[in-house]
């Protein structure tokens, strides 16, 4: 049946809200299964989606929606829940979070139904832990121009990533007076690779930075701010504190996101002598039709071919795959033509990172 399909989903994202860290989300998420079997007002609010597939994330467009509710003063009784507006919550608060939050959901359910038209875009900041060490592995000499292009961007703040501080234990990287501080970035050792890319840069030249999204969202924008802000879970204060560091960010540091899909974005770039050439992604293959990703990865070919000692060719990527069957998210690296390198592996919101060798 539809709506025990929906169900499901909530469901299955509750256990993965409560799998990473964020209680809130997991008791909300498990009520409001019940309420769309049910037929109450959650059940009215995702009436027409009931065909979504786990890939549309449904259950976290709706808590968006709500929760950017909350941070406009629209529902000050859930606010007070929400540790993102100055409130506080525990397991015991249970029922009676999830009344005040049934309770917007009945009141706001046609405003909801058109925030539910837009993806959830959290635009993670942690991921560029991933990316930026990724950067400092493959960029071959100090001070050689970085061209920066992602794909699936977002607003584009992981464009920016190597204006944050990176820290783990004794390994520090990035301005010390950042916006954005990653902290614990590591869960063991800091792998030798990275202290070794992190010794030949001090820094990092980025002379372009290009993104391209089907929706992209602007930072500096309110609207665009608030669409980022309520995607981000409201327990969770670090992840709030590196969107708005990043935020800050972005509005000091130029980056430009294109409104185009993956290929067609890649099919405009072509390298540039004197300078290396860096395409990234992180968390957004799963959104990307087949037929089109089949043109993204001939479009890498075509720059991988094209690579040369003085215009150079990178390509790194952050997703969830399999690898020894067992299922990650994982930081793979390929420069030019040359072999695949899995260097890392992380949780979904890039914090902390593992290295599989212990460091060496």
């Amino acid at each position: 049946m539809p709506r025990e399909h929906v169900a499901r989903l909530f469901v299955q994202q509750a256990g993965e809200c409560a799998r990473l860290g964020s209680s809130l989300y997991a008791a909300l998420l498990e009520r409001a299964a019940s309420d769309v079997v049910e037929g109450g007002p959650c059940a009215d609010a995702v009436a027409g989606y009931e065909q979504s597939g786990v890939e549309e994330a449904l259950p976290l467009r709706l808590l968006g929606g709500v929760h950017s509710l909350v941070l406009t003063g629209r529902a000050p009784e859930l606010a007070a829940y929400y540790p993102s507006a100055g409130g506080a919550f525990t397991p015991a608060d249970g029922d009676a979070v999830w009344c005040a939050f049934r309770s917007v959901v009945a009141e706001e359910r046609g405003w909801l139904r058109e925030w539910l038209r837009r993806p959830p875009q959290t635009n993670e900041v942690g991921r560029a832990s991933l990316l930026l060490a990724g950067l400092l592995y493959t960029v071959p000499t100090a001070q050689r121009p970085v061209r920066l292009f992602e794909l699936g961007s977002s607003a584009g703040l992981n464009l920016r990533a190597e204006q944050f501080r990176y820290t783990a234990g004794d390994f520090a990287w990035g301005p010390a007076d950042s916006l954005v501080r990653l902290t614990d970035t590591w869960e063991g050792c800091v792998p030798d690779w990275l202290r070794t890319g992190a010794d030949r840069h001090q820094a990092l030249r980025i002379v372009e930075r290009r993104g391209c999204d089907p929706t992209p969202i602007d930072p500096l924008s309110t609207d665009g701010a608030l669409a980022l802000r309520s995607y981000v879970w409201p327990d969770q204060r670090e992840r709030t504190e590196r969107l708005e560091g990043a935020l800050r960010i972005a509005a000091k540091v130029p980056a430009t996101v294109e409104a185009a899909g993956a290929a067609d974005f890649l099919a405009e770039v072509e390298l540039e002598p004197g300078t290396v050439t860096v395409l990234w992604h992180s968390v957004m293959r799963q959104y990307v039709p087949a037929e089109e990703w089949a043109r993204v990865e001939r479009e890498m070919a075509r720059l991988a071919a094209a690579a040369t000692d003085d215009a150079g060719f990178a390509y790194l990527a952050f997703e969830p795959r399999d690898v020894a069957g067992q299922p990650g998210f994982w930081l793979s690296v390929r420069v030019g033509a040359g072999p695949e390198r899995l260097l890392a592996s992380a949780m979904p919101h890039g914090l902390p990172a593992r290295w599989p060798d212990g460091g060496a």
